[in-house]
């Protein structure tokens, strides 16, 4: 598989149900080598409290504690942190990806509202033309989520509902997560092995690599 060392993606996780997506894409980036700039909104925070018992009371070292035997480096940034390495477009980074994307941060991105790192970062690789990856996870959709979802697909953002597929005879939640986490990589043309894909093996038993871990 390619060897990514030295690239560098900004991971973001809001308060949106499905915090082990950020998770699990954390962890398969950081195993291939990438440079991981992590962003977590205090929501996200609450919500990896409550949907995976995190302590977060000592935020870096559990970070430390969950990452921290991945090859490559992650570098946490407080969401308050306005004036971090990744909200100037002078400091290079390969793309952003939001998983779980929540309403309230689309919402400020397609506003190009910079009130907090999360948003401004995002609004760097908008004005940069950098690659940005957003994963919403909220149902059902009225409209204004949608226009605003239109609004950024026109600027060019992907945009990845957190929908899982079954054509790949998924066996577990972990399955369904690792499919999701491919998907956004595909998008940005990230090689991985993190599902079986339609044509590959059909039929076959055997269940999908897996480059992420099971916490």
């Amino acid at each position: 598989m390619t060897n990514y060392a030295g690239k560098r993606i900004v991971v973001g996780i809001t308060g949106a149900s499905g915090s082990i997506y950020g998770v699990r894409l954390t962890e398969v980036l950081l195993s291939m080598g990438f440079e991981v700039h992590l962003v977590v909104s205090n929501a996200g925070w609450r919500v990896l409290k409550e949907e995976l018992e995190w302590n977060v009371t000592d935020r870096e070292g559990i970070l430390n504690d969950k990452f921290g035997d991945r090859p490559g480096p992650l570098v946490y940034h407080p969401v308050t942190d306005i004036g971090a390495t990744i909200a100037s477009g002078s400091y290079l980074a390969d793309g952003m990806i939001i998983m779980p994307c929540s309403m309230g941060t689309l919402s400020a991105v397609a506003h190009g509202s910079s009130d907090n790192l999360l948003a401004r970062a995002a609004d760097v690789m908008l004005k940069e033309g950098r690659p940005l990856v957003l994963v919403p996870r909220e149902t059902p959709l009225h409209a204004i989520h949608l226009e605003n979802m239109l609004k950024l697909a026109r600027l060019g953002v992907k945009i990845i509902p957190a929908m899982p597929a079954f054509y790949f005879k998924p066996r577990s939640l972990e399955d369904i997560v690792l499919f999701l986490v491919g998907k956004v990589l595909d998008s940005l043309r990230i090689e991985h092995h993190l599902f079986t894909r339609w044509g590959d093996n059909h039929g076959d038993s055997d269940q999908p690599h897996h480059t992420g871990r099971q916490n």
